[in-house]
């Protein structure tokens, strides 16, 4: 595979941004681009995009560029996100973008291409910069969804298959989980996200009982909001990262939070700390958005640190976006590009998978779920919404106009897939199985 620098291209840095500063030049370019060029036509005509600039109202995407055809016929989706990094096809807002990439999943489209493979890799350690965080965070500190107040909670007792090796011999066949389903939150503005953020971390809280006195575990740092509503319910808080940039930052804004003698932050090698690095005991642990972005095996040492950290009466919250059951092979391809610039082993699991990963990796049992997949997705919306008003203040930070058009890329890649059912947002709470079925 070669590799050219066109013209339009030349203000990209190349060292930094290697695969979207050059277009990709396959054996054959001409065919296999002219092919990727009619594929897309059609899944756009199928999607009822339209193309035509002299269409009523202008078009729903503009393509500036031929190199957009050359990288999808080269990597598919990747290629495609990598394009519009490149600036070589546009749209007039983020929201329109999420439609565009909305309409495409909807209508499966997925290029024919040799594309990287899609099974995760090992994660890296590290968490998202707080200079970034602040650009579109409602709380200043998450980058994670909220709960917003005006949705309904309904509660239902199901009965779950156990996964657990003794299931059926020395344990029951299944448990009971308490399911929890929210209505659509209603009249929402700009205000109510970090609101909807703090609530969300008190029903993290709440799931794990954390009160006076509770030992409580945040990691990875993504979970900040957690540890400081934590304190205002006086537990003593431990935060583990693995982020030995951001220990400053954190320390920073637990100062000006006013929680610096409350919360305890500590650096930890490595994506799971091991028994060596690590070996408190908590009454409660919360994670936050973590054990998606972990790789398969990464999952298993995970939730076997949650297990070892977890005295026997304690309670785990995890909150993790899953896949639901209408993801389909387009879905799962869109993510290649969160896969290779943001989260390298980003895989989105079934609820039945985490279910199984617990079940049979620890002496953990999942005994309850709340889905919060459609106030995610409002929340995503003014995520977005935030970072569109502040895109000045992210080039002042430093951010180029590359990664600017990733970040906006994918948070309208996320809410097109949250919007069409693909993935859902739930906060797991979690128990030790040899407590004996008590809640």
């Amino acid at each position: 595979m070669t590799f050219t620098r066109p013209e339009h291209l030349s203000s990209i840095d190349a060292d930094s941004w290697p695969n979207v500063a050059t277009v990709p030049a396959p054996r054959w370019p001409g065919m296999k681009a002219r092919r990727a060029e009619a594929e897309f036509a059609k899944a756009c005509d199928d999607a009822g995009l339209e193309l035509d600039l002299d269409a009523e109202g202008g078009p729903d995407l503009k393509v500036g560029h031929d190199a957009l055809f050359e990288r999808i016929a080269t990597s598919g989706w990747l290629g495609f996100a990598e394009s519009f990094m490149a600036g070589e096809w546009t749209v007039t807002s983020s929201s329109q973008l999420v439609k565009v990439l909305g309409r495409l999943l909807g209508v499966g489209y997925l290029p024919k291409a040799k594309a990287k493979a899609l099974s995760p890799s090992d994660s890296e350690p590290g968490e998202l910069p707080l200079d970034l965080v602040r650009l579109y965070s409602g709380d200043g500190l998450s980058h994670v969804g909220g709960i917003f107040t005006s949705g309904v909670p309904t509660t239902i007792r199901e009965t779950v298959e156990s996964y657990s090796p003794r299931a059926g011999r020395k344990e029951p066949k299944s448990h009971f989980v308490d399911v929890t389903t929210l209505s659509e939150p209603t009249s929402v503005d700009r205000d109510d996200l970090g609101d909807a953020q703090r609530r969300a971390a008190d029903w993290l809280l709440d799931v794990t009982r954390t009160g006076a006195g509770t030992h409580l575990l945040v990691y990875p740092a993504a979970g900040m909001q957690p540890a400081m509503r934590a304190t205002k319910r006086r537990a003593t808080v431990d935060v583990l990262t693995s982020d030995v940039d951001q220990i400053s930052q954190m320390r920073e804004a637990l100062v000006l939070e006013g929680a610096d003698d409350s919360i305890h932050v500590e650096r930890i090698p490595g994506v799971v700390p091991n028994p060596k690095q690590w070996h408190d005991h908590y009454d409660a642990i919360v994670t936050v958005e973590k054990v998606e972005q972990l790789s398969p095996h990464e999952r298993k040492e995970y939730i076997r640190a949650v297990d070892r950290f977890l005295t026997p009466n304690g309670r785990a919250g995890i909150q993790s976006i899953v896949a639901t059951e209408a993801m389909t092979e387009a879905g799962k391809s869109s993510i290649q590009a969160l896969r290779a610039y943001v989260w390298p082993g980003l895989d989105y699991p079934l609820t039945t998978e985490l279910h199984q990963l617990v079940d049979k990796n620890s002496n953990l049992r999942i005994v309850s779920e709340t889905h919060v997949g459609t106030h995610y997705l409002e929340s995503l919306r003014q995520q977005r919404s935030f970072f569109d008003g502040h895109l000045r203040e992210a080039a002042a930070a430093g951010f180029d106009p590359v990664f600017r058009r990733l970040w906006t890329f994918q948070f309208a890649l996320r809410e097109a897939l949250m919007t069409l059912g693909m993935i859902d947002a739930v906060q797991f709470g979690l128990t030790h199985r040899n407590r004996g079925g008590r809640r």
